[in-house]
């Protein structure tokens, strides 16, 4: 008889136990590691703490404390049970010294390390120096313990002064405008802000982003060319006490030189944007971001005046005329704005060619009427 067929039936089971239990331990290995490194991976690019809802920082207060609490109870029950016996139901003898005193239950470990973790300290129980590993389990408690209050802590402050609320106090027009204004063709947005509270070193500017071609013969892609805005008073530090109406000055620099009211809309970019500022109450900076595509963008058009004076000398915002727009006198393109007279002002219902002679053209007898 061969040896290879006793190998078979005697070693054969035994190999494939050792392989399915192998491919088990694979099996978990695995999934502990698809766990740390979802868990690696949410800490280090998911949302910060900061941003998530207060109910689940609430839920991670009130977990990490308990937890902790309870993890803990069960150490000092283990020291008390194992090392040194001091149990009710182990029975001491009546001059026993137990590592913990009044520790005599898991009830009992759980309030003591809930008392030891807060520095409560009802006086009740109390550690004794018996115990080395009770002291060394005291300090890594209390230094833990410390840990989780600054981390905590530090969440919730960030939470409730993160300007993420403040953000939405602050509101763009729906449509950006193309007009004359000081003697210049620009283009104008509108921006208030909703809350009493102002908004500190506010500054306001702009990004285009569109796809362009070098003369290298590169496409970029997501090119960004930088637009400037500002206000009657300047482009530093807005004065957010009412709705401003700020506009870009559309010169050789600017890339809407090269547009026209009837090539506008065919455009392909994207205008974005950015206020950036610091909220009053909490000294925290934030940023606010709107975009405006080609579409969103009418040419020849001017905002509604929103703010008015009553006779009692008090200043009136009407907000519902925030994103009005009424029809202006502007020329078609901003080439013909600066170079060609006559074309600083074209009315949108046409305008009479001045070189047009008119001539009464009487019928002719042949001519049949019908």
């Amino acid at each position: 008889m061969r040896l290879s067929s006793h190998f078979h039936i005697v070693i054969g089971p035994l190999v494939s136990q050792d392989l399915s239990f192998a491919k088990e331990k694979c099996v978990l290995k695995s999934r502990v590691q698809w766990y740390a490194s979802t868990l690696l991976s949410w800490l280090t690019s998911g949302p910060p703490l900061c941003e998530i809802r207060w109910r689940f920082v609430l839920f991670l207060f009130i977990a990490s404390f308990t937890l902790s609490w309870f993890i803990f109870g069960l150490l000092w029950y283990w020291i008390a049970r194992n090392n040194n016996g001091d149990l009710t139901w182990q029975k001491p003898p009546s001059d026993h010294t137990p590592c913990v005193e009044n520790v005599v239950g898991l009830t009992t470990a759980f309030l003591y390390s809930l008392e030891t973790q807060t520095t409560i300290g009802y006086g009740g129980r109390a550690l004794t120096p018996l115990c080395p590993g009770a002291v060394a389990l005291l300090i890594i408690q209390s230094l833990i313990g410390a840990i989780i209050n600054c981390f905590m802590c530090g969440v919730i402050l960030s939470k409730i002064s993160s300007p993420k609320k403040r953000a939405k106090t602050i509101t763009f027009s729906d449509m950006a405008v193309i007009s004359p204004k000081n003697g210049s063709l620009c283009l104008s947005i509108r921006v208030a802000n909703l809350r009493k509270t102002l908004m500190i070193g506010s500054q306001i500017y702009g990004k285009l982003l569109r796809t362009t071609n070098t003369p290298e013969g590169e496409t970029v892609i997501m090119d960004q060319v930088n637009i400037d805005f500002m206000v009657d008073a300047g482009k530093d530090n807005l004065f957010f006490v009412c709705p401003l109406t700020l506009y870009h000055i559309i010169d050789k620099n600017s890339p809407f030189f090269e547009m026209a009211v009837d090539t506008l809309h065919k455009e392909e970019f994207e205008l974005v944007v950015f206020l950036d500022g610091t909220a009053e109450s909490t000294s925290s900076s934030c940023q606010v971001r709107t975009s405006f595509i080609p579409q969103e963008i009418m040419w020849g058009y001017n905002f509604l005046p929103i703010i008015s004076r009553s006779k009692e000398g008090k200043y009136r915002v009407d907000f519902s005329n925030f994103s009005k727009v009424v029809p202006v006198a502007t020329a078609h393109c901003a080439y013909c704005y600066h170079n060609i007279k006559g074309h600083h002002h074209h009315s949108r219902d046409g305008h009479d060619n001045q070189g047009f002679e008119v001539i009464d053209i009487s019928d002719p007898p042949s001519v049949t009427k019908m």
